[in-house]
């Protein structure tokens, strides 16, 4: 059972958040601020972290990057009453990994936290599993019920991120920016690459790289 921190000064959020969670088959922890949720986070192993921004003592941008430059990884959202780019873009500097602004929508706050503990699990194993298709990002293999394949670095890279989020659709650039960084890259780059994991998995019973025109690609499950 995954292990919720509530991180939240009001407590009839805290008991409504925490109520949804366990009714959702999660284990939940609360605490009123950032200095109880350290000591939670020595005292238990937490899987996931909900933090609200202002809190009395140590807020969530605080906690966020103590938390950071301790080394921890731990999945963050945050959850605040702000609104605006300028708020987002300062939790996501001190380093969260998503964001929700109160009033919280419920069904949106499940996906957003499965999604979350499914890319840290893959960041943890450094695998990850579609169907009977599984990606080693160590070895740079991937196994299918025809056998392993070994992939040059780029084109591993590529598949592993697309796969990574199945349905998520990724530009061009975005694409561009993370698997070749600051080389300098062309869109012929990509769609050649995009063409040789087509041709090699085009067989694949588990997934699909398809183009969305004039934007970019997804993978999609079958």
């Amino acid at each position: 059972m995954f292990k919720i921190l509530i991180v939240e000064d009001n407590k009839n959020l805290q008991k409504l958040y925490s109520a949804i969670l366990k009714s959702n088959g999660y284990s939940t922890f609360t605490a009123d601020n950032g200095e109880e949720a350290l000591s939670v986070l020595e005292a238990e192993h937490i899987d996931l972290l909900i933090a609200d921004v202002m809190m009395p003592v140590m807020d969530g941008y605080e906690l966020t990057e103590a938390l950071r430059n301790s080394g921890s990884e731990i999945p963050i959202i945050m959850i605040t009453a702000k609104g605006g780019q300028e708020a987002k873009r300062a939790g996501f500097l001190v380093g969260i990994d998503d964001y929700m602004t109160k009033p919280v929508d419920e069904e949106e706050m499940l996906l957003r936290i499965k999604a979350l503990l499914r890319r840290s699990k893959i960041v943890a194993e450094r695998k990850l599993e579609i169907g009977s298709t599984t990606l080693h990002y160590d070895s740079l293999t991937v196994d299918t019920d025809e056998g392993t394949l070994t992939l040059p670095k780029k084109e591993f890279y590529l598949l592993y991120k697309l796969l990574s989020y199945p349905g998520q659709i990724f530009t061009k650039n975005q694409l561009l920016d993370e698997i070749w960084g600051f080389e300098s890259e062309s869109d012929n780059t990509l769609n050649v690459h995009i063409n040789r994991l087509r041709n090699k998995f085009e067989n694949n019973k588990d997934f699909e790289i398809t183009t969305v025109r004039g934007i970019g690609f997804k993978a999609i499950k079958k």
